[in-house]
């Protein structure tokens, strides 16, 4: 399947571009992996931030609060217990719990080419993406010509420096190596931007061809 391309400067070029159907149009029999690979992501970049104390660890409460008997009223080792204002937390996160899931390579891999498919009509394939010294004006003047709309997600062969300065200062705009395509970010994108050699980098990673060997 062919798709327009653009120079760098933001013109049509004359010879489209081809897409791999094997990676931009396969079948999708349910979209539970691609959840699953969205969700994964979240998880893996969660924070484990959230800790409470422990009865054992809530400083005070060594003394007894009464006496055992005699007063009426429940008996209670310690002002730390779970039961009592400014106590210890039961069954709180203790800053240690795992979040993190796990996917197979192979499972990854069909997701994000499962992503793609659904997103294949907002692909704009670009011969290079390109920011002279660093100008936010030259890369916005691209993606304006390129009609890239809402969120822009610019895939390239390699984050350079001037490039990664340049989207740093533009809204709703994520530059990625082409060879990290996740599906949160393509799920999340209205326009995909990518080059030529990142659509060579994305072919062959996610090309059938290459996992058969």
């Amino acid at each position: 399947m062919a798709v327009a391309t653009y120079t760098k400067s933001g013109s049509k070029a004359s010879a489209p571009a081809k897409l791999d159907k094997a990676v931009f149009d396969v079948e999708i029999k349910n979209h539970e992996l691609v959840k699953q690979a969205y969700t994964a992501y979240l998880a893996n970049g969660r924070e484990n931030l959230s800790k409470t104390l422990r009865r054992g660890e809530v400083r005070g409460g060594g003394k007894k609060p009464w006496k055992q008997k005699g007063t009426g009223r429940a008996r209670f080792g310690s002002i730390r217990v779970p039961i009592w204002r400014g106590g210890g937390i039961t069954f709180g996160p203790l800053g240690e719990e795992n979040y993190s899931k796990k996917l197979t390579k192979a499972a990854k891999q069909t997701a994000i080419r499962q992503a793609l498919t659904m997103n294949k009509d907002n692909v704009k394939v670009v011969d290079s993406v390109e920011a002279k010294d660093g100008k936010t004006a030259e890369l916005a003047k691209l993606l304006k010509k390129v009609e890239a709309k809402g969120n822009v997600l610019v895939a390239v062969e390699t984050k350079d420096e001037t490039v990664v300065r340049a989207s740093n200062n533009l809204e709703n705009v994520k530059l990625v190596n082409a060879s990290y395509l996740n599906v949160y970010d393509i799920m999340n994108a209205d326009t995909i931007v990518i080059s030529k050699k990142g659509l060579d980098l994305v072919h062959e990673w996610l090309g059938v061809k290459k996992e058969a060997k």
